[in-house]
């Protein structure tokens, strides 16, 4: 039996939670190891990154990827979640506003800044969900989180209060907290008030599929999913010999000449066969991956 196993691009619609695509994922697939990197709010759109079968394993890769996202922020309103979806919770005046002052206080932002997490997001704090608290009426503190902020640049609309922007952030990052600063350094209140994920890392939502697409890919035969390798874009890549190869999957250290602490290894066809971190003068496997020509034959 073939064990599907790689990378899926998923294209998430508004509307349906990043658990739904991953449950709808495995009815399509039949399996139930998946995985996703980096929740969406039902709310946004773009790119959802799945990990099928054996390829869970490589998730932290996908999770770890600076990500790009645009949408709208909507300026003079705050909710109660900082964005759409929540009550308005306080109104102001919002100032007169050009691209040149937008940008200025937007450049205040990058570089490595700290974030208080909003309590309608699913951190824990003593073993509760914040917004399993938010939902109570219950706030708490919340120790501010270190994130890098690459790029983030605005644009006007046809309202001095919609402003379109586009930011690169790191991992952990809560575009809507971003936003809600910004408007309080502008002189008013904002929400988010829509968002796309257009790129994760390598990868970006233009290469990704909708589920309804990709449904019929499945049912027509074709291949949906990227090979395991698209994971690890990032690790120096090492091709080793087929008696290397088999030591790898027998967990054994091999030898290979790299300048680095962690390595995808490959077999002679390109297929990724572990990630291996450095021991003195060896590579110890750490996550090692089923051979796919092994499961094609059975």
């Amino acid at each position: 039996m073939t064990t599907r196993n790689g990378l899926l691009l998923v294209d998430k619609p508004a509307g349906i939670t990043s658990h739904d695509v991953v449950a709808r994922a495995r009815r399509l697939f039949n399996e139930r190891r998946i995985g996703h990197a980096g929740t969406l709010d039902p709310m946004a759109t773009g790119l959802l990154i799945l990990a099928i079968g054996p390829s869970t394993r490589l998730l932290r890769f996908a999770q770890a990827e600076s990500k790009r996202y645009t949408g709208h922020v909507l300026l003079g309103t705050a909710t109660d979640s900082l964005d759409a979806d929540g009550t308005v919770t306080a109104t102001a005046p919002v100032p007169p506003l050009n691209v040149e002052e937008m940008n200025r206080v937007a450049s205040t932002f990058l570089g490595e800044i700290f974030q208080i997490p909003p309590m309608v997001s699913a951190i824990k704090v003593d073993g509760r969900r914040l917004h399993e608290l938010a939902r109570q009426g219950i706030e708490v503190e919340r120790k501010p989180r270190s994130i890098t902020v690459q790029s983030f640049e605005l644009t006007s609309t046809d309202s001095n209060n919609v402003w379109a922007f586009d930011v690169t952030c790191s991992t952990g990052t809560y575009v809507r907290v971003l936003l809600a600063d910004l408007a309080e350094r502008l002189g008013t209140l904002g929400h988010l008030q829509s968002l796309r994920r257009e790129s994760s890392g390598p990868h970006d939502v233009r290469s990704a599929r909708a589920l309804e697409i990709i449904a019929t890919m499945l049912d027509a035969g074709e291949e949906p999913l990227l090979p395991p390798i698209s994971f690890v874009t990032d690790l120096k890549h090492v091709t080793f010999a087929p008696d290397d190869v088999r030591a790898i999957r027998q967990g054994k250290q091999v030898g290979a000449d790299a300048d680095a602490d962690e390595i995808a290894g490959l077999d002679e066809r390109g297929n990724l066969v572990a990630v291996l971190h450095r021991r003195g003068e060896k590579w110890q496997p750490e996550i090692v991956l089923p051979d796919q020509s092994v499961e094609n034959e059975g």
